[in-house]
């Protein structure tokens, strides 16, 4: 399973906020965001500061997408 950040990207343009912002706000690196731009896997312990400073749950941010690109609950 692949990794999606895309809700978070959209989550933060709905709030206004630059990646830029979001690494001031979390206290992350570049590196991360920059992971995140490529859907590479990230700590917990980073997701759970975005989640706490956006003030959302995992699943506004994130979401996980099947190899095959199904949904991820799809019978095969």
């Amino acid at each position: 399973m692949k990794v999606s950040y895309n809700k978070l990207w959209k989550l933060l343009i709905d709030k206004g906020m630059k990646k830029t912002d979001l690494i001031v706000a979390v206290k992350t690196s570049p590196n991360t965001i920059a992971k995140m731009g490529k859907n590479e896997n990230i700590s917990m312990d980073v997701i759970t500061r975005i989640c706490e400073c956006l003030n959302c749950d995992v699943g506004d941010i994130m979401e996980m997408i099947p190899d095959d690109g199904g949904k991820p609950n799809e019978e095969k």
